[in-house]
């Protein structure tokens, strides 16, 4: 399988990266804020959806980088960021516009009650598999 390379500028394709990176794990520590560059990243394992559905066994994860720019302030819920080894879990990505114009907030929706908001200037993010794919024991299931 190639390595996934996708851009969001709209909520649709918000939509779509935000599936890709559904049951994506990371550590605290893997989180990057950057207010000089405006630029809030991560790096996740994610679990390949692509062709999953299809498969019972011979899952699989990738390492990848989630990089979101043009963001004015990040706010957390139910993240302690003195554990820096601690795991969350990507349930979702989310837009709420604020007004008329391209700026709102993407909420990263974490497992429990935690989250992370972005108020962004507009919808620009990256995602790209930056590592190989290793065998995932199981397929996440939602209930």
């Amino acid at each position: 399988m190639t390595d996934l390379k996708l851009v969001a500028l709209d909520n649709e394709d918000l939509a779509i990266m935000s599936a890709h990176m559904q049951d994506s794990v990371f550590k605290v520590g893997d989180i990057d804020w950057s207010p000089r560059d405006a630029q809030f990243a991560l790096a996740a394992n994610r679990f390949v959806w692509e062709g999953a559905e299809r498969k019972r066994k011979g899952f699989e994860r990738r390492r990848a980088a989630l990089v979101f720019k043009r963001v004015l302030a990040v706010r957390s819920l139910g993240i302690d960021r003195g554990k820096r080894d601690e795991v969350l879990s990507l349930l979702a990505l989310r837009f709420e516009q604020k007004g008329e114009g391209p700026e709102g907030t993407i909420e990263l929706s974490l497992s429990g009650t935690a989250s992370i908001a972005l108020d962004v200037e507009c919808i620009e993010v990256q995602l790209a598999d930056i590592g190989g794919a290793w065998e995932a024991s199981s397929k996440p299931r939602h209930r």
